[in-house]
């Protein structure tokens, strides 16, 4: 970026097109309601009480019909969900652009069923990356012994010293994200892995345990729980 080009801002994309099959629910699980309100509720207004993101955008899968039901002023939502996370991201980022955002903005990614992310550790994020050349994202250390299985038994045991959880908001240039997912295969499962296979090292940035996202049944409990608790 020269010094005739303006500042970058800071826009959020939200996949939101799968269908949560390992939740258990009869719908989408980001549709769930947990204290009261549709995850996906809980997850927009923690963006929407950031000043600094400039738009959010919500790609859900044609045909979806929830926020039509449920109309929202906090986001752009357009159905060009695609079979994979990293086609739904590739698409939001096109719509992204469409909606005026250019290569050296940034975009933070973010899963729709990490309804747990607060402003305040969206905000650490774009503070810790804002100057960095490539991004970063939000993670956890690893807390527990990882094992390797083998037919239902353990392998062996994985060092837990250097290993982090990813998690979500991941923020990199609309540009450089969007030139790592055209060139990723099907093993890419976050935005960050797309951006290493580039041979870029994103920076890790500490958030915590809660920012957990809803996977299986009981997940659901324990995110009420915390809502709950905030409250």
């Amino acid at each position: 970026m020269n010094g005739n080009s303006p500042a970058p801002r800071y826009f959020a994309l939200i996949p939101c097109a799968g269908n949560g099959s390992r939740a258990g629910t009869a719908g989408p699980k980001q549709y769930e309601r947990v204290a009261g309100q549709p995850m996906i509720w809980h997850t927009l207004s923690a963006f929407a009480a950031v000043q600094r993101i400039a738009r959010t955008l919500v790609v859900v899968a044609p045909g979806d019909g929830f926020f039509e039901r449920n109309p929202t002023t906090s986001a752009l939502v357009v159905p060009c969900g695609g079979a994979t996370r990293a086609a739904s991201v590739a698409n939001g980022l096109r719509e992204l652009r469409r909606a005026g955002a250019v290569d050296h903005d940034w975009v933070l990614v973010h899963d729709a069923a990490r309804c747990l992310i607060t402003p305040e550790l969206v905000n650490r994020l774009i503070d810790t990356c804002a100057d960095d050349e490539v991004g970063g994202l939000l993670a956890h250390p690893l807390a527990d012994t990882l094992k390797i299985d083998q037919g239902g038994r353990v392998a062996s045991t994985l060092s837990r010293d250097d290993k982090w959880l990813a998690q979500t908001p991941q923020m990199f240039r609309l540009g450089m994200l969007r030139q790592a997912l055209e060139g990723a295969d099907n093993s890419i499962t976050d935005e960050s892995s797309a951006i290493e296979a580039m041979g870029l090292k994103p920076l890790l940035v500490p958030a915590g345990a809660q920012n957990f996202k809803v996977t299986y049944p009981e997940d659901f409990a324990m995110a009420e729980a915390v809502l709950r608790g905030r409250r």
